[in-house]
């Protein structure tokens, strides 16, 4: 139990970084990520540990939940634990809000495949496996979502 400890401790916040961008909803994220994690242990506990396994729980549970809701995702508010200034704060919102309207904007794939790479500290390699592609396609479709996620983004910031 003390190596799924260490395991979650070092996943956890990947693994809600990465569900936060998929879904862009705070609260939706927490419970995905809480469920991942439960139905990780309870299916295979008697496995090697492996993130990309964990990651593809939790995109499978997020897909999961929006073949059951609407497809409507909500922005929540980010956290507020990075309060020193109002201003400063106000801006970081701002700006992350306008990351995840564009994030919102890209097709599915696309989104998927920036919120692996960003959220999840995965290798391409990894994220291949999980995909079911070729590293090198990763790599090609990461670049290509990235521009797009760039036009979609003000040309200057606040």
């Amino acid at each position: 139990m003390d190596k799924f400890r260490q395991f979650y401790t070092e996943n956890r916040e990947k693994l809600f970084g990465y569900l936060l961008r998929k879904s862009g909803s705070v609260h939706l994220a927490a419970d995905l990520a809480q469920e991942s994690f439960t139905r990780y242990l309870e299916r295979y506990r008697n496995h090697d540990l492996s993130a990309a396994l964990l990651f593809t729980i939790a995109r499978n549970s997020f897909y999961d939940h929006v073949r059951r809701q609407h497809p409507q995702v909500a922005l929540d508010e980010l956290p507020p634990d990075m309060a020193d200034d109002q201003e400063r704060l106000y801006i970081i919102r701002e700006e992350s809000r306008h990351v995840l309207d564009a994030l919102q904007q890209l097709d599915e794939e696309d989104r998927d495949i920036l919120s692996l790479v960003v959220s999840s500290g995965l290798t391409y390699g990894a994220i291949a496996v999980i995909k079911g592609c070729s590293e090198v396609n990763i790599k090609v479709r990461v670049h290509r979502a990235r521009q797009k996620l760039r036009q979609l983004l003000p040309a200057e910031p606040l």
